[in-house]
């Protein structure tokens, strides 16, 4: 009598199996479309249509930066959030501009930064729900005054625990979703041990209200080779695993894999292993001087049956 539950308990079992398979089939890794850029942050009169916009990737521009410190800089003010960005030329009637020219375009701004008036910019919040509830509603102000489509995460100095910044962070991603003012969020971290504990404690708490993790590869040494870059990438992907994490270099000379050294070429193999998952630059600022050359290149690399 036991025999045709047994039956039964071995079919569920094997069904199980099959449903989990077909669902890592389905979180599989693929490419992506997605090429953003930070800008406005050095002040170099850079305008959104200066920029070449490929209609064939989906394009983010990120301002650079809403900072919660005073409009002075000089002191940090616990989640009140002011535009430090080139606002005289990225203004709202700029954003709604290149919007409107560019179906494909969304702009969010990025928070923190490295520096405001040449001091570090700190996480430094009193506490965790002041905090929250300051930068809501400050940050909500300022995404409906520019018409702007999500948020960037790009605090590099901390005076605060992985904690504090995780549920900070995760409780403003949250909240600003499900209030229906964000329709995207991501990170910018890179391999520094203090910033990746608190990334990567964020990342545990709040990893799939992440849509891409702007991960900066530029700031590894200077002279970073083709395979070297391969496996830093690796290595991140596990680090911040099922999340989108995005290659980069840097216009500004910095370190890393530059596009002279192979950048391209190590998109290429992560595109032939469905792993390219967009490219972000930092920044147009820098890139004018060059005329753009390898914003056209990243867009043409991503554009191509992605």
């Amino acid at each position: 009598m036991a025999l045709p539950k047994l039956n039964l308990v071995i079919t569920l079992f094997f069904l199980q199996v099959l449903i989990t398979s077909h669902t890592s089939v389905q979180a599989a890794p693929s490419n992506s479309n997605v090429f953003r850029e930070y800008i406005g942050a050095e002040f170099k009169n850079v305008k959104f249509s200066d920029v070449p916009i490929n209609p064939n990737v989906e394009f983010h521009f990120l301002l650079s930066f809403a900072i919660d410190y005073d409009t002075s800089g000089s002191s940090p003010t616990n989640g009140n959030f002011n535009v430090f960005w080139d606002s005289a030329n990225l203004g709202a009637s700029q954003v709604s501009a290149i919007k409107k020219r560019h179906s494909n375009v969304n702009v969010g701004l990025s928070l923190g930064g490295d520096t405001v008036n040449g001091a570090f910019a700190y996480f430094n919040p009193s506490s965790i729900d002041s905090w929250v509830s300051h930068a809501v509603s400050s940050l909500t102000s300022i995404i409906k005054q520019y018409n702007l489509d999500g948020i960037d995460i790009d605090y590099e100095h901390f005076k605060s625990d992985p904690n504090t910044f995780s549920e900070c962070i995760g409780r403003l991603i949250k909240t600003l979703k499900n209030n229906g003012v964000i329709k995207f969020a991501s990170i910018a971290p890179f391999a520094d041990a203090e910033v990746q504990s608190h990334y990567l404690a964020l990342w545990k708490s709040y990893g799939h209200l992440i849509d891409y993790v702007n991960f900066q590869f530029y700031a590894y040494p200077k002279g970073t080779t083709v395979s070297q870059f391969i496996d830093y990438f690796k290595t991140q992907s596990s680090n911040y695993n099922g999340g989108k994490v995005l290659v980069s270099f840097g216009t500004d000379g910095s370190g890393g894999l530059s596009p002279e050294n192979g950048f391209f070429t190590a998109c290429k193999m992560l595109k032939s292993e469905q792993n390219l998952h967009g490219i972000f630059i930092w920044s147009a600022d820098d890139s004018k001087k060059n005329g753009f050359r390898y914003e056209k290149q990243s867009q043409d690399v991503l554009a191509i049956s992605h």
